[in-house]
């Protein structure tokens, strides 16, 4: 296991530093000066000069990428441009919504796709299996703003129930789940419904595997042979889902995020990047990264948990 968790851990620092290669170099060779996007079209050179060797955009890129990403490992990531502000606090204030956000979507998707998974694999064939079937495949095909302005007629402004936009604060926690419910219940739709198909096709697979047959033909039922049995060993391809969805859940809510005015991750990356930030689209966009890494770490380790086959070839 210890072999596992080194190799594990190996493969997770050099994607990072792979990762913060290809970020900065992509951010680089975005159009634009920064410092004339700031200054306006009128600004006079030497000024605009002057104000890019301020802000550092005259050193070597080798240099730069040093500074940024020794400044990360010190927890320092700079300071914005537009803000003027450390970086770290902004993403430190977007991550207080977009993290619990993704959280709370992730967890509504789990409780719905689990046992929707579990009783179309245990009545394959059926008229419900059929129904469930082209129920997920309704919620993966909606688009999740579309549902979302449904879920903002209905509930904010008919029913009342739920605001209808932004964010109240954890001052408030009871305020600050409200404002969240709309935007996790838009978010989880589709990934349950892709959690479910996952799960459903997993465990008819896992079903038809011969010591499942063995087990039933000595007596076990077929809900016990499902939970009991069929439902770790299907587990494998519907963590390797959840993974995935916890990092597109937190990195890929930009839309939601606009549609809710919910300052977010995404938000604060789309307005860096017209407002060519550079600093805070780096560090943001590292940050997202680095949290898509970690969870296929931790993912590789619950495949360990799960199977021991895994540890053993490491």
């Amino acid at each position: 296991m210890l072999r596992y968790l080194f190799k594990r851990i190996l493969i997770l620092c050099l994607s990072l530093f792979v990762a913060s290669l290809v970020i900065f170099a992509l951010i680089e060779v975005i159009p634009g000066d920064p410092a004339s996007y700031m200054l306006g079209l009128n600004a006079a050179p030497d000024t605009v000069a002057a104000l890019r060797a301020q802000m550092g955009l005259d050193d070597p890129l080798a240099l730069r990428y040093l500074r940024w990403a020794g400044g990360m490992l010190a927890g320092d990531f700079g300071q914005s441009f537009t803000y003027k502000v450390p970086v770290i606090d902004l993403i430190t204030a977007r991550l207080v919504v977009s993290l619990p956000l993704a959280v709370l979507a992730l967890v509504l998707a789990v409780i719905v796709a689990f046992p929707v998974g579990l009783w179309a694999a245990a009545r394959r064939g059926r008229l419900s299996d059929g129904a469930i079937m082209a129920g997920t495949q309704l919620g993966i095909a909606v688009p999740n703003f579309w549902f979302a302005m449904l879920l903002v007629l209905v509930f904010a402004v008919k029913m009342r129930l739920l605001p209808a936009g932004g964010f109240a604060g954890w001052d408030s926690p009871l305020a600050a789940l409200k404002s969240l419910a709309l935007p996790a219940i838009a978010l989880a739709l589709p990934q349950g419904a892709i959690l479910a198909r996952v799960l459903r096709s997993a465990l008819i697979e896992t079903l038809g595997q011969d010591y499942i047959r063995t087990a039933r033909a000595k007596g076990l039922s077929r809900t016990r042979a499902l939970t009991a049995h069929a439902l770790r060993n299907a587990l494998i391809p519907v963590l390797t889902i959840l993974g995935m969805q916890f990092s597109f859940l937190l990195a890929g809510a930009i839309i939601i995020e606009n549609v809710f005015y919910l300052p977010g991750l995404g938000r604060l990356i789309f307005q860096a990047i017209t407002q060519r930030d550079l600093i805070v689209v780096e560090s943001a966009v590292m940050v997202l990264v680095c949290a898509v890494i970690c969870v296929t770490f931790l993912t590789d380790l619950a495949y360990a948990a799960v199977d021991p086959r895994l540890r053993s070839r490491a």
